[in-house]
């Protein structure tokens, strides 16, 4: 095999850490991950598996005792018994240590595991919810992952079958530790490297049978709307489909449809040059047929008699396949442009080799192969068991259009990085079938901009296109605000992006990573963390009728919010229902969180460091944020070739955002940077109070651009160019921080939207004008008797910041 293919792995574990009899071996890999193996023949694996390669980990404080019945085993986390005979649920048990349930926590070899689940292959024809996959942990204090059946990774890079009827599972036994047992899964199996820059902007997709023409002239109309896109996926139809009957179908393919694309590498260029990155659909499945280009070349290398025509039969069990499936049928076309490619299996999990699954193999041989030349390596392709996050993208597959799909989608997203699964790409607003719902489409839209990857794609049908302007005009603007908002958000994201390298911590986040011991963290199941500044709450269900706003059950931890869509103030601490119109979801900034934005959001921006950052801090806390940049297309970063920018807010005496001077190699970023200040929590006479430094020296106001925004109370800050190596520091006063929100505004507009009786409406606000106290004017409105979606939409607005409805 080439020299790309050979894995760097170190799967042997240390001597110290091993505890073994005749036909078992247990190793401590840490106090809570333990491996457990037993073999007839007492020879056990030291080599690397499909799933475990670096079983590496320091020297593990545990205690052994010895006696007659067998073995005991004791660390901080767990306690382990042992009878050294054949495992069987009589003879080997495993409890974790600590309060997690009274009668769940201990694992009896064999008994079923319930854990809160990991991720799944795919979401094809899936309307609403799957069955889930296994991950690490579990509110019981463990999870069980088995590793028995999986293949060996050989010194040349190539694989084979594991010895038969060995037993190799992995207990991991960390309570509600939920991040270090992640963490020490992602030491196991590998990292989940980098993605390239491009990969986080908008990708279009469509299984439509585009030509050169039609294709660029879709890409005309996108910049005539001002949609941003940095990656172009073009299905199926590149290649040729109606093929010769003999060859049997056209649904494999590796030669360019010449009447729709004449000049493929012409096509590709024009796409580069928009500063766009281009993939190709491929179902390998079927081999290469007598009808391709290259299939000449291809039977000769394979011993294929191709004077009659037979076909090259799909073979990832031979690795003289491997290396001609790339260099006959790949290398060419990336030759041309290609820049990755979207592996699209769809053919179970069998192969010629019990126990290998096709899919995991493409994975691993593609995204190797990506690394070629230096190059971050990045593939397109569904998930094929424990390990596959070190294999990104995940394609989720072929969903059906239908509430029920979305509904299911943010929680699929966030519980798979319990298996350490964190780039999900949907096809958002749905794959097939299904139905035709314009609102529906916006809230997918809304959803897949706060998801790992934001995709747009549809089948062939000529009804289901994505184009924002096919849709009524509330959703079209809907559609094209998110995807606008999807690359002014790419600084934050890219800087997840390297935490999620760095810190092993996926994008998206369950609630319960944070607050394990909180009942409420594990009922709001479709709302998450978004890296480590926003908490988002999609919204998955259909408006109210007359209301025109849709609602979803929202639990906010203790401390200020900040709704960073409608700028409202909500305390933290309680549960609620959030109601939000067409143009929002809930997503929420805490007090003293910041988020650098910026506006250059053409393809031909965002692929590159910005010159201008839009730098947004929510007052009522401090906080600090680390801008992370390099080069967006190397795996220099893996040397520690970058640049970090730290953000501080404090608020003492006066209120002090910092810009520190950039670290690391300033080669990879501009020398000047224009950064404009959005402050959110400050009333409108902080605006004439604004001060700020530039290395200590202060700017005269006739330098600045100062405006204030009422409905989200902020301060807006614009500064001229300033070096990156300089530090910048802008102080505003504490003595008009905003505390509360805007009530009787707020009321009047949602009311005034609502397409109800008038004299209700009247009543209603009447109310509110009058009555101070909240508790009181809750009770008059419960008085009133009326609807309970629209009283909790009141009642939201009147009860956000937690104190009478006048203390903005």
């Amino acid at each position: 095999m080439k020299e790309i293919y050979r894995v760097n792995t170190r799967p042997a574990a240390l001597p110290e850490n091993q505890v073994t009899g005749e036909k078992y071996r247990i190793t401590m890999l840490t106090e809570g991950l333990v491996r457990l193996e037993y073999s007839e023949d007492g020879v056990f694996e030291d080599r690397a598996t499909q799933m475990a390669w670096y079983r590496d980990f320091p020297e593990t404080d545990y205690r052994l005792i010895r006696n007659p019945d067998g073995i005991e085993i004791h660390t901080s986390r767990i306690q382990l018994i042992y009878n050294e005979e054949k495992f069987s649920k009589n003879g080997l048990s495993i409890q974790v240590k600590g309060d997690f349930s009274a009668y769940h926590s201990i694992w009896r070899y064999g008994e079923a595991v319930h854990d809160l689940g990991g991720t799944a292959r795919t979401l094809d024809e899936a309307d609403g919810a799957v069955e889930l996959d296994h991950g690490v942990i579990s509110r019981f204090g463990y999870s069980v992952l088995e590793d028995s059946q999986s293949q060996i990774l050989l010194d040349d890079g190539w694989i084979e079958p594991r010895k038969k009827g060995v037993q190799d599972i992995y207990f991991f036994g960390y309570g509600h530790d939920y991040k270090e047992a992640l963490k020490d899964f992602y030491y196991l199996s590998g990292k989940t490297p980098m993605l390239p820059r491009y990969a986080l902007g908008n990708w279009w997709s469509r299984f439509f049978p585009y030509t050169e023409e039609s294709y660029m002239e879709l890409m005309e109309r996108f910049d005539k709307e001002r949609l941003p896109f940095t990656v172009a996926v073009v299905d199926t139809d590149w290649h040729l489909v109606n093929i010769d009957k003999k060859y049997g179908s056209g649904w494999t393919g590796y030669t360019w449809n010449k009447e729709y694309f004449p000049d493929p590498a012409r096509f590709l260029g024009k796409l580069h040059e928009r500063g766009m990155r281009t993939a190709l659909n491929v179902h390998p499945a079927e081999g290469v047929k007598a009808h391709e280009e290259m299939y000449v070349e291809m039977a000769k290398a394979m011993g294929v008699d191709y004077t009659k025509e037979d076909p090259v039969n799909f073979d990832v069990t031979n690795p003289e396949f491997i290396k001609n499936y790339f260099k006959y049928l790949h290398y060419p076309r990336e030759k041309e442009g290609v820049d990755f490619w979207w592996l699209d299996w769809q053919q179970g999990t069998s192969c010629k080799v019990e126990g290998l699954d096709p899919l995991w193999t493409l994975n691993h041989f593609h995204f190797l192969d990506s690394a070629k030349g230096g190059k971050r390596p990045m593939t397109f392709s569904r998930y094929a068991n424990a390990g596959s996050h070190r294999y990104p993208v995940g394609f989720s597959g072929d969903t059906l259009i239908t509430w029920e799909s979305l509904d299911f989608q943010p929680y699929f997203t966030a519980n798979a990085s319990n298996i350490g699964y964190g780039w999900w790409s949907h096809d958002i607003g749905g794959h097939m079938m299904g139905y035709k719902n314009d609102e529906m489409e916006a809230r997918w839209a809304q959803f897949g901009v706060y998801s790992p990857i934001m995709r747009l794609h549809s089948s062939f049908s000529e009804f289901n296109g994505k184009e924002p302007w096919r849709f009524k005009k509330e959703t079209e603007l809907a559609m094209g605000d998110s995807l606008r908002h999807r690359h002014r958000m790419i600084p934050y994201l890219y800087s997840m992006n390297y935490r999620s390298y760095k810190e092993d911590l996926p994008i998206i986040e369950p609630m319960y990573y944070e607050y394990p011991e909180e009942r409420e963290a594990y009922q709001v199941k479709n709302q998450y963390y978004f890296g480590s500044e926003l908490l988002v709450a999609p919204i998955t269900t259909p408006r109210i009728p007359g209301l025109n706003v849709a609602g979803v059950k929202v639990w906010l931890p203790e401390g200020t919010w900040y709704d960073i869509c409608t700028g409202m103030i909500y305390e933290g601490g309680r549960s609620l229902n959030m109601y939000r119109d067409l143009n929002s979801i809930p997503v929420l900034a805490k007090a003293g969180g910041i988020l650098p934005f910026t506006e250059e959001i053409l393809a031909s921006e965002a692929a590159r460091n910005p010159a201008s950052l839009k730098v947004y801090v929510y007052a009522g806390a401090d906080g600090k944020f680390t801008l992370y940049e390099d080069d967006n297309e190397s795996v220099a970063y893996e040397s520690g070739d970058c640049v970090k920018t730290l953000f501080t807010y404090e608020e003492g005496e006066r209120a002090v955002f910092t810009i520190e001077p950039a670290e690391g190699n300033l080669e990879l970023i501009p020398g000047e940077r224009e950064f404009t200040v959005v402050a959110a929590g400050f009333l409108e006479e902080a605006a004439n109070l604004v001060a700020v430094t530039v290395d200590g020296q202060f700017l005269p106001g006739e330098k600045l651009e100062i405006s204030y925004e009422k409905e989200k109370q902020a301060v807006t800050v614009k500064i001229p160019n300033v070096g990156t190596g300089q530090r910048v520091q802008v102080f505003l006063p504490m003595e008009h921080r905003a505390k509360g929100n805007l009530v009787e505004e707020r009321v009047f507009a949602f009311l005034n939207q609502a397409e109800i009786e008038f004299m209700q409406k009247d009543a209603v606000f009447q109310a509110v004008k009058k009555e101070p106290r909240v508790c009181v004017l809750l009770a008059q409105l419960h008085a009133m008797g009326l609807e309970k979606e629209f009283y909790e939409a009141l009642a939201e607005i009147l009860t956000a910041a937690g104190a009478d409805k006048t203390s903005a």
